[in-house]
């Protein structure tokens, strides 16, 4: 097939009516979406920079990037069941399975059945886990703190405010205008 004959197939460019009434920024092509100005990318590159730098904080602890997750979420949030914490981070059950596996063979993490319900287990960091876990929040922050550098105080607020409104429209229905009304 053609470049013209599969190019007319594409979607359209979302109109101003799905987009609240303001003209939509991309349009579906590859000049528009490039890497060097799709937003979705640019903040995945940052994800993935910011969980290099974390790993090579953490790794001296004996944890990779898929590990630190789960201590941070037992050790600072009380979550403590294998579900939620695959939930909350992100990940399929047998994947958060596997990692606590390691952390348990690591000596992190101890698995306990939950007396009345035996169906249930319950995660619990040992003294060593929870040493290593008081760790990771410093590495975060200074990874945090690097990639923020030369950014003042407001620019991060209003970075923050634009990603949490990014994240509020992402969770509309496709097919609903754009509702937060700020600015």
């Amino acid at each position: 097939m053609s470049k013209t004959a599969s190019s007319s197939k594409a979607p359209k460019a979302t109109t101003a009516s799905k987009t609240g009434g303001q003209q939509a920024f991309y349009v579906p092509s590859p000049l528009s979406l490039g890497p060097d100005n799709n937003v979705g990318i640019l903040i995945k590159r940052v994800q993935a920079s910011l969980n290099r730098m974390i790993e090579q904080h953490v790794s001296p602890l004996g944890l990779t990037a898929m590990q630190w997750r789960p201590l941070v979420m037992i050790y600072h949030l009380g979550i403590n069941t294998p579900a939620e914490l695959a939930r909350h981070g992100h990940v399929d059950t047998g994947a958060m399975t596997r990692t606590l596996d390691r952390l348990e063979a690591k000596g992190f993490i101890a698995r306990q059945r939950c007396p009345d319900d035996r169906r249930v287990v319950r995660i619990e960091l040992t003294a060593t886990g929870g040493q290593v876990a008081e760790q990771i929040l410093p590495a975060i922050a200074l990874s945090l703190n690097t990639h923020l550098q030369g950014f003042s105080n407001t620019e991060i607020q209003g970075l923050i405010k634009l990603l949490e409104r990014m994240l509020v429209n992402g969770d509309l229905p496709a097919n609903e205008p754009n509702s937060p009304d700020q600015p």
